[in-house]
Parts: structure tokens; C-alpha cells; sequence
């Protein structure tokens, strides 16, 4: 994610720097919209470049960039934690699976743990260490 976020960055400097250089005219050059669009995309995917997870006595905690999209599991409610390998067309992101129903929390590579609620709920979470992040929650959850 961080990469694609980059290249869309150097991809709209382009652009800017592209249509700036051309004679002004009434349809040249980026207007105020344009830029305003670039910046969103580029928020956007900024807020989605990273994915931290924490735990405390009573929470994993989950939170993509700086905490804009955020969710909470309780420890109490977790029924069963296991590592997982997601499969390539599962994306990155934050996304609904439907078959199997799921909620999965990734921002590159495959690895993952998987958390399943007493509701019956499903969800993934993206890690580059998912034995210690399964290690953690287990633990968590038998203190």
C-alpha cells in the first residue's frame, strides 16, 4: 500500500508539473477541483498504508495509518486465534469476504491471523509476524 501510494503521488506531481508548463488557456492547467481530488486520493490512501494492532487487558485493538479507521475486538468475546494465509485475490485494504463471510484487515502479503468471535463472526488481520500476534492474543486472553 505504501508503494501504491507513492506511485499515485509521483503520478499526480507529474501531471501538476506536466500542465503547468503548458500556455495558460481556459481549460488548461489543474483547477482547484482537480487538486482538491488529487489530495483526497492521496489521504485516502495514506490512511491505509499502515496496519498496527495492540493489546490491552481487555481489547486487540486495530487501527490502519493514523487511526482514521480503527475497530475493536474484545478479548472476551474471542472463541478461537489462528495464523492463516489469506489468498491473493482477498486485496489488501479493508474488506467483506462473503464466501467464506469475513472481514479482513490487510495492507500487503498474505499473512494473518484469524479471529473468530462468539457471534460467529470472522475476521482477519494482516501481520508480517503472525505467530507473534496469535501468541499475543493468546495470551491476553487467558489473563
Amino acid at each position: 500500500m505504501l508503494v501504491v501510494t507513492l506511485t499515485v503521488l509521483v503520478l499526480f506531481v507529474w501531471v501538476y508539473a506536466k500542465s503547468s508548463t503548458e500556455p495558460p488557456s481556459v481549460d488548461s492547467g489543474p483547477n482547484f477541483a482537480v487538486s482538491a481530488i488529487m489530495l483526497l486520493i492521496l489521504f485516502i490512501l495514506a490512511s491505509f498504508a499502515t496496519l498496527t494492532a495492540s493489546i490491552d487487558e481487555n481489547y486487540l485493538r486495530i487501527k490502519f495509518g493514523y487511526g482514521i479507521f480503527a475497530k475493536k475486538f474484545a478479548l472476551n468475546q474471542i472463541t478461537s486465534v489462528q495464523v492463516v494465509k489469506n489468498r491473493w485475490y482477498y486485496g489488501w485494504g479493508m474488506r467483506i469476504r462473503f464466501c467464506p463471510y469475513m472481514w479482513i484487515y490487510n495492507v500487503s502479503g498474505f499473512d494473518a491471523v484469524e479471529i473468530i468471535m462468539r457471534n460467529g463472526r470472522i475476521y482477519r488481520i494482516g501481520t508480517d509476524t503472525p505467530s507473534k500476534l496469535e501468541a499475543a492474543i493468546k495470551q491476553a486472553m487467558n489473563s
